[in-house]
């Protein structure tokens, strides 16, 4: 029986605390306490050899732990200067490099910002780069995932990440609810058939097998008027989104997503709530 699976982005406060240093323990410590995946972080660049990669990689295995890549924040789909534009394609290269050595099937990407031309331009300068980067990259299983963004000012409404997907199969939408939630002020994902909705207009417009298998982040997210501001933590009290209404819709659509949390330093405990709330559904 299939089910959906959740773990953390990177290592939170209960890694540390738990008497883990290096990201070579994350696959041992996410199978301890209850987890099935993991995002290896790389934001800031890739800092990690070949060795290590493997190892980490060779770990997951062994311990049934699912691995996704976040590709460095500096890739920049849609930049304005041809060179630096062009230059992501050197970073994407690098993260399916580092992605097979993990044995993880996706690399999350940004889907650019609009914050100095107009959307229209964006959209085009970032289509131009993907599909440089499907001709070139053609030969990888690795799925590259074009992730919704959380500031108004950037790329990344789901309508905008499906159209960038497009452009080949080998591209994905990687859903980060809580973004979403942020960009629209806290008026998106109120109730379960918001929720269903994404997986819905997915399935119908990239086709049902994108939709069944979603890779996804959720974090709960502060915004302004600008949208996202930071993560936070479950329970905080004031922002959202709620999850709860998400796992129903997990549920009530049969679809089986990767949920990756987000929070800010309870990524591990997060997920587990996450887990929890869903199996108790079935």
């Amino acid at each position: 029986m299939e089910f959906a699976t959740f773990g953390p982005g990177g290592n939170g406060e209960l890694f540390y605390q738990s008497g883990y240093k290096s990201s070579l323990d994350a696959p041992k410590f996410v199978s301890e306490v209850g987890l099935d995946a993991y995002e290896y972080e790389a934001g800031n660049g890739l800092a990690a050899g070949e060795a290590t990669l493997r190892a980490i990689g060779q770990a997951a295995k062994e311990k049934g732990v699912k691995l996704s890549f976040h590709t460095p924040y500096f890739i920049s789909l849609s930049g304005i200067e041809e060179e630096k534009r062009l230059k992501s394609l050197s970073y994407i290269e690098q993260s399916i490099w580092a992605a097979e050595l993990l044995g993880a099937d996706t690399i999350v990407i940004h889907s650019g910002s609009a914050a100095k031309i107009s959307r229209e331009d964006a959209m085009a300068l970032s289509m131009d780069t993907l599909a440089r980067a499907a001709e070139r990259f053609c030969g990888t299983t690795v799925s590259l995932g074009i992730e919704t963004m959380g500031k108004c000012n950037q790329l990344g409404t789901l309508e905008e990440v499906i159209e960038q997907c497009k452009v080949s199969p080998m591209f994905a939408p990687v859903v980060d609810f809580g973004h979403l939630y942020a960009r629209e002020l806290g008026q998106a994902f109120l109730t379960v058939d918001d929720y269903r909705r994404v997986f819905s207009t997915i399935g119908e417009k990239l086709g049902d097998s994108y939709a069944k298998h979603l890779h996804c982040h959720f974090s709960q997210i502060e915004y302004t008027k600008a949208g996202e501001k930071k993560h936070l933590t479950f329970g905080n009290g004031l922002f959202g989104p709620a999850f709860e209404p998400l796992a129903e819709a997990i549920v009530k659509e049969g679809v089986f997503p990767r949920i990756i949390c987000e929070s800010a330093g309870t990524q591990a405990e997060d997920a587990l709530y996450m887990k929890q709330t869903y199996r108790n559904l079935l």
